[in-house]
């Protein structure tokens, strides 16, 4: 299998680690991929969008999250941010204590060359 890295160099990471209402795991699941995967979501709309982003789920606490994604700087993804919030609030937020992802953001300064991921 022919490997890539989960990240390229001088891009940015955002890292959103956040928890749901007790017991609102499963639901906010099923909320998050309607709202995703539907033409509301305006940040897969936007070119400085390097690679989707993934919601992981911890398997000792079904309330408990990770959101990450690729983009190009920390600008971008924040004014993409600001546009979402121009359309509405989407559904799944409400299950998230507090009300917002509250992204951090990483700068990736190292990740495998494609030459060296092949061996």
């Amino acid at each position: 299998m022919t490997m890539i890295p989960l990240a390229s160099e001088g891009n940015t990471l955002f890292i959103s680690d956040f928890r749901v209402k007790p017991g609102t795991g499963d639901e906010f699941v099923v909320l998050f991929r309607e709202f995703d995967y539907s033409d509301a979501n305006v940040m897969h709309q936007d070119a400085a969008q390097v690679k989707d982003g993934v919601l992981c789920r911890d398997p000792n606490d079904p309330d408990h999250f990770v959101l990450v994604g690729e983009w190009q700087t920390r600008e971008a993804h924040a004014a993409a941010l600001q546009q979402l919030g121009k359309h509405g609030t989407p559904k799944f937020l409400s299950l998230i204590q507090g009300g917002r992802l509250g992204p951090k953001y990483f700068d990736v300064v190292a990740a495998t060359p494609p030459e060296h991921l092949g061996k």
